[in-house]
Order: structure tokens, then sequence, then C-alpha cells
């Protein structure tokens, strides 16, 4: 199975999950595509924009950094992440990420369901 660039949805979040600015996502997989999964995208934060603090009941999220860099708040720890960091954030565990750098922060998201 091939999915197309030009297929992809794309839409923009304005606070996403309680956070700052307007964060925009690429579906890279439509949902009735995706098995133990919810979501397959690729994210970019303009500097300063944030996904606010949340937690998945049953999920794993994935975040792979593409470029930019940023803060990964987990468990009431933060972090800095950068370009090649893999995140991963297991189920009931809280998270959150903020672009804290000069550029847009990208990343992929994946988050499997169990």
């Amino acid at each position: 199975m091939i999915l197309r660039a030009n297929d992809q949805q794309k839409e923009q979040r304005e606070k996403m999950r309680g956070g700052e600015g307007v964060i925009s996502l690429t579906h890279l997989v439509p949902s009735e595509k995706l098995f133990h999964a919810r979501l397959v995208a690729r994210l970019e934060l303009p500097v300063g924009a944030s996904i606010g603090k949340h937690f998945h009941e049953q999920e794993v999220e994935y975040y792979i950094i593409l470029e930019g860099e940023g803060e990964v708040t987990e468990q009431g720890k933060t972090f800095r992440v950068g370009v090649g960091d893999v995140v991963i954030t297991g189920p009931q565990e809280e998270h959150a990420i903020h672009n804290s750098g000069t550029i847009p922060l990208v990343f992929l998201a994946f988050i499997q369901t169990l």
C-alpha cells in the first residue's frame, strides 16, 4: 500500500490540549488504515507553541524529533529534546511538549493502542 503525500489530511489546532499557539498536523495515515494505532502524524510547532499536559488511558505515544529543539515534560520533570531524539510516553503518564528553540519544532507522533 502506498499513501501519497497529496492525499494526506492537514489541519491546524489552536491551543492543542491547553497549550499555546497554533499547531500544524499532517495525518500521514488515515484513521481507517491504522492497525493498533490511533494516530500517525507529522506535527509542526512554531517557536513558543506547545501541546499542553495530557495523558493517554490505554495508549503509548511516540515522538520522533525531526527538526528544531524543545522541552518535553513527563511526570513533572522537564527534558530538552532535539533532532534524532525519541520520546516514549506510556499509558497513564502525563506529558507535554513546548518549542523553546529558535526554529519550528517538527516531529512525528505515533499513538499506539494497547
